[in-house]
């Protein structure tokens, strides 16, 4: 975007924000009320906002020289799971209080959600959108209510951040400077948006892909340089301790096995989750590649890959499906006026609000022992992701159309007049 083009987009934001003030009013009256909400059910059942005292401790043990993967937070005895180099992004956390750190928490997952929603507007090609005050604000108040960024909310969870940062840099022309290094770090803070650097490689973006590499080296060098110890043992041997993070096979975990291990009633798959993992993982990107290279639709297979990469991973909360906002923004583009395709961006909303997995009864170990007819409910997100890749493969499996017959464009590039560029998805 040139300088002129920028200062024209934020001209007319601010013109479009303040041509309807009653829109304005509006909008932020719902967020008002959306945050009251929540506000409400904090005194009601206050948050646990747990995962910020695990980052707030290990902060703290990045700071002090303490033992970073020896520690246990809160009541339900919660450990370190992440790279050292994300221990030394956390130190700030330990500049105020626990409970001071809850209400920040709260308010920046707030803004990272309006961000998230502006990047996944202007990916999605909803320009006017993505600049616009109102809608910003009202998507923001409805989007809280999604079950993976509430999720995020009462966890005090980064995964806005992360998705932030990887879009940011992906929706970026290719050939821009220093795409993927984002991507890198984001890998660095936590292993799965590695899986993005693939996706540049497959799709021939070698550069990028190798710049990717740079940033997750950097942040594996960082850590080291600073805390060599915890660096070694991380990297030696805590990384492949699923068992760290949780148990695989309560509903919490929306990932495949999650899936496998609640549908065979088993809590260790073994092999019958590492074989169709390998097969989403292959799948997944595959989709991912034609529909970038096939359509020129670089955004949905963006989209294809994080949704590939929560499956595979060993262990998806449902809060990591936030992914679903850019999701969303992708499937609305694409209604065109058109009712069944609107049904369809109505129906994956209910899938990402109704919080099926968490009706399904699941005290104890009833997560093994869940009847087979309330499987789907309780793995809705994978379920749904899928089903998502299926669509792409089916979608993708006719040649592209002919240029000027309705044609998609090719990914943008640094080097297309900003006139000529194709918004990513």
């Amino acid at each position: 975007m040139s300088a002129a083009e920028g200062t024209w987009t934020w001209r007319r934001t601010w013109a479009q924000s303040t041509a309807h003030p009653g829109r304005l009013a509006l909008a932020t009256a719902l967020l008002l009320v959306s945050f009251a909400g929540l506000w409400v059910l904090y005194q009601v059942q206050p948050l646990p906002m747990s995962d910020i005292a695990v980052y707030r401790a290990e902060g703290e043990a990045a700071a002090t020289g303490g033992d970073l993967y020896g520690f246990t937070v809160t009541k339900w005895a919660l450990p370190a799971t992440y790279p050292p180099f994300a221990a030394l992004l956390f130190i700030p956390t330990t500049w105020v209080s626990l409970g001071t750190l809850k209400v920040v928490c709260v308010l920046v997952n707030a803004a990272l959600l309006a961000l998230l929603i502006h990047l996944s507007c202007k990916a999605a090609g909803l320009r006017r959108a993505a600049h616009t005050a109102p809608v910003l604000l009202a998507a923001t108040a409805l989007g809280l209510w999604l079950e993976p960024v509430f999720q995020t909310f009462v966890f005090g969870q980064v995964n806005l951040a992360l998705t932030c940062l990887v879009l940011w840099d992906l929706s970026r022309p290719d050939g821009a400077r220093f795409k993927g290094f984002a991507t890198g770090i984001a890998a660095g803070i936590k292993l799965t948006p590695a899986l993005f650097a693939v996706y540049l490689l497959v799709t021939g973006r070698v550069k990028a892909a190798c710049t990717a590499l740079a940033g997750f080296l950097f942040s594996v060098l960082v850590g080291w340089l600073v805390l060599p110890e915890a660096s070694i043992e991380f990297w030696t041997r805590r990384m492949f301790e699923t068992g760290r993070v949780g148990k695989v096979w309560i509903v919490d975990n929306q990932s495949l096995q999650g899936l496998i291990t609640r549908v065979l009633h088993q809590p260790e798959p073994g092999l019958l989750w590492m074989v169709p993992a390998l097969l989403a993982a292959a799948a997944g990107l595959w989709a991912a590649r034609r529909v970038c290279l096939r359509r020129g639709l670089d955004g949905w297979g963006v989209l294809c890959t994080a949704v590939t990469a929560l499956l595979v991973s060993p262990i998806s909360w449902s809060h990591h499906w936030v992914w679903c906002v850019p999701l969303l923004a992708a499937l609305a583009a694409r209604t065109r006026r058109d009712p069944w395709r609107r049904a369809l961006l109505a129906a994956v909303t209910l899938a990402f609000t109704a919080r099926t997995m968490w009706i399904v009864p699941h005290t104890g170990d009833l997560d093994l022992r869940i009847p087979w007819w309330q499987q789907p409910f309780a793995s809705a997100y994978p379920l749904l992701g899928l089903a998502l890749l299926a669509a792409v493969f089916w979608w993708t499996r006719r040649p592209p159309v002919a240029p000027g017959g309705g044609g998609l464009p090719s990914p943008r590039t640094a080097r297309q007049p900003a006139a000529s560029r194709s918004p990513a998805v």
